[in-house]
């Protein structure tokens, strides 16, 4: 993974490249730029990418609908064989990450837990060294652009609980079971239980 692009505002047109799949349960679209994967939709975002994050990270871009770029990246595959219950290594995906340092500090700590694994907010904030930081990290890995290829969905809360995940507990509870891990209770809570 190669975190590039903070939030620094360049007038330099971006072309974005999208492609829709379905996968599991839902039409799950996929956003590139030319140095890599930047964001993967859960179903409800419909195929869009939120206005104020593309106002923040490319203020003047260009769409293209572009199953090629995907293909090149290799993540197509990966998402098939993911999504069909097979254990996958995303590592050889090229990530350009839009985030802040401090978030992408997180999103590198989230490919540290090995598929199958899961661990609590706070053993996140401590594998990245900031332990005091754990509100924080709840809420940089809540910003995780790119769900699934990047794991936010194997961090749950303290007491073992489903917590705090954008495309929904029901979704977070899915891709866990997709690796194996079926011990998690779902007795949790959209917000973030640390």
């Amino acid at each position: 993974m190669k975190p590039s692009r903070n939030n620094s505002r360049s007038t330099d047109t971006i072309t974005i490249y999208h492609h829709t799949l379905n996968l599991g349960n839902g039409e799950w679209t996929l956003w590139a730029s030319d140095k890599g994967l930047i964001r993967v939709s859960f179903p409800q975002d419909e195929g869009q990418l939120p206005a104020s994050w593309l106002k923040m990270y490319a203020p003047v871009y260009e769409l293209l609908e572009d199953a090629g770029r995907f293909e090149q990246l290799g993540v197509i595959t990966l998402l098939e064989r993911y999504f069909a219950g097979e254990p996958v290594d995303f590592s050889s995906v090229e990530l350009d990450l839009w985030g802040t340092p401090f978030q992408q500090e997180v999103w590198r700590g989230l490919l540290t837990i090995p598929h199958g694994e899961t661990a609590s907010y706070k053993q996140l904030a401590e594998r990245i060294g900031r332990p005091l930081a754990v509100r924080a990290v709840g809420a940089a890995n809540g910003q995780n652009p790119v769900p699934v290829i990047v794991p936010c969905h194997r961090v749950i809360g303290a007491n073992g609980t489903l917590t705090g995940f954008r495309g929904g507990l029901q979704m977070k509870q899915v891709l866990l079971q997709l690796e194996g891990i079926l011990n998690v209770k779902a007795a949790g809570h959209e917000r973030f239980a640390f």
